[in-house]
């Protein structure tokens, strides 16, 4: 068996990059597995030169989105999640949490990119982030077209995914960091206030020996369905502390006595919009 890591999937190929090829044209055996951008595999090879993988080994992480019918996996093994917001097209925060929880899930740490400072409403963008900075998530502050060397250091040695909405300027920062990439960039539509989708699957990109990044197709929504409330709680760093401290053991923070994210919401230890967004979020929860 040879050991790769997948680099990019198209349906049922997948590149592998190998010790002798970069991107080796794979398939898996019978039936398709569930196999993603980052899922380190053993293959072999058939008499065409073609791989075929034989098994796709445990993963340390799996980043995912999941509505009520299916689950999206967006990159296995990552050791790293940088998502990345712009003040052009409108970026919204409901989104941001959300994939913030989702790396929490997997006990991945996450930094936050403020992309296009250059424009006037980037003040207000990191008005805004102030809150998650000070949940422990450091945020760059960054123009993708000018200078990137202040995420370049935060980068070494991990594998990093990146995520965002359609139009925050993923695919100008992959073309920064690696310049012979030809990731499409495309302009966003004003007159739609959206991206334009420039990147259909996610590929993995090698900066050194030790540091990669995965870019991911950007996004318009991003559902949990996969997690609990619990597993939501659990999530939430700024509700940890208070967790097990309610009066009632299966308190759901809602109007019971005795609540103590309650308490700490009122007592400005909790923003309040965090409570608003855990109960939109657990009420989407069917766990």
């Amino acid at each position: 068996m040879i050991p790769g890591q997948v680099v990019a999937a198209h349906g049922r190929h997948f590149l592998v990059r190998t010790a002798e090829a970069d991107a080796l044209d794979c398939i898996t055996r019978g039936r398709k597995q569930d196999i993603v951008c980052g899922d380190h595999v053993e293959l072999s090879l058939a008499g065409d030169g073609q791989g075929v993988i034989e098994k796709v080994l445990p993963r340390a992480s799996l980043f995912q989105r999941a509505d009520a019918f299916r689950s999206k996996p967006i990159a296995a093994n990552a050791t790293q999640v940088a998502i990345m917001v712009a003040p052009r097209p409108s970026w919204s925060e409901d989104l941001l949490q959300r994939c913030l929880l989702a790396a929490e899930s997997q006990h991945l740490p996450a930094l936050i990119i403020a992309n296009k400072a250059d424009l006037p409403e980037h003040r207000a963008t990191l008005e805004t982030l102030a809150l998650y900075e000070s949940l422990g998530y450091p945020v760059i502050p960054l123009c993708a077209k000018q200078e990137i060397r202040a995420l370049r250091e935060r980068l070494h040695g991990r594998l990093t995914l990146l995520v965002g909405q359609s139009g925050m300027g993923k695919s100008t920062l992959i073309n920064a960091l690696f310049p012979h990439a030809d990731a499409r960039v495309e302009a966003f539509s004003e007159a739609l206030a959206s991206g334009r989708h420039t990147t259909t699957h996610s590929r993995l990109y090698r900066l050194d020996a030790s540091s990669a990044v995965i870019d991911s197709p950007g996004f318009q929504e991003f559902a949990l369905a996969h997690l609990s409330r619990a597993d939501i709680e659990a999530a939430m760093p700024d509700f940890k502390p208070y967790l097990g401290h309610c009066r009632f053991r299966d308190c759901r923070h809602d109007s019971e006595p005795g609540c103590a994210i309650r308490q700490a919401v009122e007592d400005g230890r909790i923003a309040s919009k965090r409570l608003d967004f855990f109960r939109h979020l657990a009420a989407e929860s069917s766990r």
